[in-house]
């Protein structure tokens, strides 16, 4: 893109030498009225040593060298006047870009201290420019007489109207606007048939608008060159082994498959592959023959890479690998693509913190394109053991004097393709909707918790996954079955019937949450996000979730098992046992939101808020236990074992009914490097604070039988939750490999719900993979 810039006039000279006996231990600028500090730091290369904790002149790595006379930490940061100047002229056209067009950059370099130096940029930014008006010339007309002008009016440039290709802008001048727009037009053409547009075919003329101080006048003269049509499609797939032969071909003329008999779409395989042509001819989103259009183009590699099963050793718009011969009138498109292993086995061992320390193993078994179009299967089984000391469980049981093993088992079945199935098929490949998955999920696991066991939970889950945009996703579980049987722990059951006696109606209430129980869910998820799931160090994360429990086993009970009434439960699945399955109907709501800011060239800011709420409705009193919030644990609040936490100020072992319908949680944490690269990682110092808790909602109905609620102490009030906020800081140190986050965490309770602020002084750590949040 061509621009108009005034000249820019250094005010010295700078030699091009380094001295190696001055150190730069202080940078600094002025006159930047309307730029930051911290931004301009980010531009200049003149820099002091590392800082710890961003503290200014607190460079340790830089005193160790020298007190180890530069056998460790890190070597000085010298004063080099040919950086110092590059620094001015980046300086220069970074406030050039942003309107700042009259700006003036000089230093000055003193020795405030023998062999320390300061480097100050002094900056004269002068008046910012305005753009007054934009115009486009030679922009093609279209068919639809509208098009052009509303192209050109959804612009972020334009304001209110001139002519039919002048607007008024009346905005701040910044380069990266206009390149913005630059791209804006390419793409718009090459999405409307002129495939040949490039950069330089839309330059952006910059003047001085004569008739008003410090304004300028945009005129994009824009090339678009001729119209073209998709050409003929070659696609090729070749399996894992040598040699390559094509024996098995089919060839697609005239509609639906081509715009006219005058074009094709060829499909070739190897049998090796073992796809179908049908898999093949589906990710192509556009017709030989119609109008060129590059996104379909962009989309179908994007297509055909989603797909799983394969990947795409060249596609091109040339049969030589070079530009597309744009002396023709139409613009053929050639995908060469190779099969993945079709079988493949994967195992892991791992190690884990829960209640205690402990380690696991499991092993996946993948059968890459089961049928031919594309589909999934993952068989995999896993399990893990964890030690518990006695300290943990006299949290529950005072009686407990050994410690114990924690076991859980799970196998499970994941089959999936990658297309929107029944009843959603129609959906398919429509803009938005072209990188659905369908999943199926069955599994089987038991379990081991300090307050209960899994003895078996069956579980069998539908979904659709969608990427709408980069940032944009929908998860949409229209079927999510879960049958559990679960027994309370031996401890549990004793605190119960030392507090209500062994036969009180308030202990088979209690229990009733162990019974076995169905539920279901059809819950929609929507996730938005722009920022690493790993690293986590800048943008944001946010998950909006709403579903509906319980309908499938009510409509079941009612029109089935037993027609027009409502008995509460229903048979067992496939008569496997007597025992009958208890169900509730309840809806959820729950909202995840994440924030991460960056706040030096090392440091994260990251905050989160999560909020959630579920209700039994028509006639149930509770929702199933599976279903609850929890709090605790080294993701969630630090400084309480999972599930230890709530619900209200009740103590673990006063909790008759665990997990609640109602959850509140903060979470801050500061991230500090103050070790690079060493065993390969980057080391941060972190400091972290979580406060929240979970509640009984008000639908959850327990009364004794004095009708007294039982569950008053931990039910949600607006007059008295703020009290029962668990607070939980301290300090932490995680270690950053390039794909992998360790997370060592040691958390003082600042607010113990029962010891009160500051009053219980024990330290309690906990380990994690990956970010906390």
């Amino acid at each position: 893109m061509d621009f108009i810039y005034p000249d820019v006039i250094y005010a010295q000279t700078i030699e091009e030498q380094t001295n190696t006996e001055d150190v730069v231990r202080r940078v600094r600028f002025s006159g930047n009225d309307n730029i930051k500090d911290r931004t301009l730091t980010t531009l200049v290369r003149t820099r002091t040593n590392r800082e710890f904790l961003s503290i200014p002149r607190f460079t340790p790595w830089y005193f160790i060298w020298r007190v180890s006379n530069g056998r460790f930490g890190e070597e000085p940061a010298y004063l080099n006047r040919q950086v110092v100047g590059n620094d001015i002229e980046r300086l220069s056209l970074y406030y050039q870009s942003l309107g700042y067009l009259d700006v003036n950059v000089d230093t000055s370099i003193v020795e405030y201290r023998s062999n320390r130096i300061e480097v100050s940029f002094i900056i004269d930014e002068g008046p910012a420019y305005q753009i007054g008006t934009v115009s486009y010339y030679g922009m093609p007309d279209f068919a639809e007489s509208q098009k052009k002008f509303n192209f050109l009016s959804d612009s972020e440039l334009t304001r209110g109207r001139i002519n039919d290709t002048t607007f008024t802008v009346n905005r701040q001048y910044n380069s990266q606007n206009l390149s913005i727009e630059q791209q804006r037009i390419i793409t718009f053409l090459k999405n409307n048939g002129y495939a040949s547009i490039q950069r330089d075919s839309v330059i952006a003329l910059v003047k001085e608008d004569s008739t008003a101080a410090n304004t300028l006048d945009i005129r994009y003269r824009i090339n678009p060159g001729k119209t073209y049509t998709f050409g003929d499609v070659r696609v090729r797939l070749t399996d894992t082994e040598p040699p390559v032969d094509f024996s098995e071909q089919d060839t697609l003329i005239g509609p639906p498959h081509t715009a006219d008999s005058m074009h094709t779409i060829l499909l070739q395989k190897e049998p090796g592959a073992q796809s179908k042509f049908r898999l093949l001819h589906d990710q192509i989103l556009f017709r030989p023959g119609d109008t060129y259009n590059h996104s379909l183009y962009l989309e179908t590699v994007n297509e055909f890479q989603n797909l799983g099963m394969l990947y795409i050793q060249r596609f091109s718009q040339s049969e030589e690998q070079a530009q597309p011969d744009y002396s023709k009138d139409a613009i053929p498109a050639y995908f060469d693509l190779q099969t993945i292993t079709k079988h493949s086995i994967s195992s892991e061992v791992f190690g884990m913190k829960r209640y205690g320390y402990g380690t696991g193993f499991g092993i996946d078994y993948n059968n890459n394109n089961v049928f031919g179009n594309a589909e999934n299967l993952i068989i995999g089984a896993n399990a893990s053991f964890e030690f518990v000391s006695p300290s943990v469980l006299e949290e529950i049981d005072t009686t407990a004097t050994q410690s114990s093993v924690f076991r859980s088992y799970e196998l499970r079945a994941d089959y999936s393709v990658p297309r929107i199935n029944f009843p959603f098929a129609f959906l398919d490949n429509r803009p938005g909707f072209r990188s659905g998955v369908t999943r199926y999920l069955l599994s089987y696991s038991r379990s081991d918790q300090l307050l209960f066991d899994i003895n078996s939970d069956v579980g069998f889950n539908m979904r659709y996954e969608v990427d709408h945009t980069s940032n944009f996703s929908s998860f949409l579980d229209l079927i999510e079955l879960d049958v559990v049987d679960t027994n309370p722990s031996d401890s549990y059951i004793r605190n119960l019937i030392n507090e209500f006696g062994e036969n009180s109606f308030v202990l088979q209430r209690i229990l009733e949450d162990f019974n076995p129980q169905v539920s279901s869910i059809i819950r929609y998820t929507f996730r938005s996000q722009n920022t690493d799931l790993i690293k986590r160090n800048r943008g944001y994360f946010s998950e909006y979730s709403i579903s509906a429990g319980g309908n499938i086993p009510y409509l079941i009970d009612k029109h089935i098992t037993t027609p027009g009434t409502l008995e509460g439960n229903v048979p067992s699945l496939f008569k496997l046992s007597d025992n009958s399955l208890r169900y509730s109907r309840f809806f959820k709501l729950s909202a995840d939101y994440r924030r991460y800011y960056p706040i030096s060239n090392t440091g994260v800011f990251a905050w989160r808020f999560f909020g959630g709420f579920a209700q039994p409705y028509g006639g149930s009193t509770s929702i199933p236990l599976n279903r609850r919030f929890f709090a605790g644990g080294s993701n969630d609040i630090r400084g309480w074992a999972p599930f230890q936490l709530g619900p209200g100020d009740i103590s673990t072992d006063n909790v008759n009914i665990p997990g609640g319908e109602i959850k509140l949680a903060a979470y801050t944490e500061l991230r500090q490097t103050f070790i690079r690269d060493f065993l390969g990682a980057n080391w941060y110092a972190a400091l972290f604070a979580d406060a929240g808790n979970i509640w009984y909602g008000p639908q959850n109905d327990f009364r004794d039988e004095n009708n007294e609620d039982r569950l008053e102490q931990g039910r949600f009030k607006f007059d008295n939750f703020y009290n029962q906020i668990a607070v939980g800081s301290g300090p932490g140190l995680r270690l950053d490999w390039e794909y992998v986050v360790v997370r060592f965490d040691f958390a003082f309770r600042l607010h113990d719900l029962q010891a009160g602020w500051l009053n219980n002084k024990q330290l309690y750590f906990s380990f994690g993979i990956g970010h906390s949040f």
